[in-house]
């Protein structure tokens, strides 16, 4: 991850330091705006890892449906191949 983006530890630390000196601990104060930064950062990785992981599961799912398919074939193959 680049320096210049807010991190989960960065955040907190920041609102703990704003906590202890009396700062402003509002929805519109910048401990907020650090948390919203850097759930908003978390967001995005987590989202690309999950699009990774939803891919490998309809990728499995393909597979077994493929399989599933594929022994219908190898039927319908065989019944011809005695047919012959």
């Amino acid at each position: 991850m680049p320096s210049n983006q807010m991190e989960k530890s960065n955040s907190s630390r920041i609102q703990s330091s704003q906590a202890k000196s009396g700062g402003d601990m509002s929805s519109r104060g910048f401990a907020a705006r650090a948390q919203s930064a850097a759930d908003r950062n978390n967001n995005l990785s987590s989202s690309g890892r999950q699009g990774a992981t939803d891919g490998g599961t309809g990728g499995s799912g393909g597979s077994r449906g493929g399989s599933l398919n594929g022994g219908a074939g190898n039927v319908q193959g065989s019944g011809k191949s005695a047919g012959k």
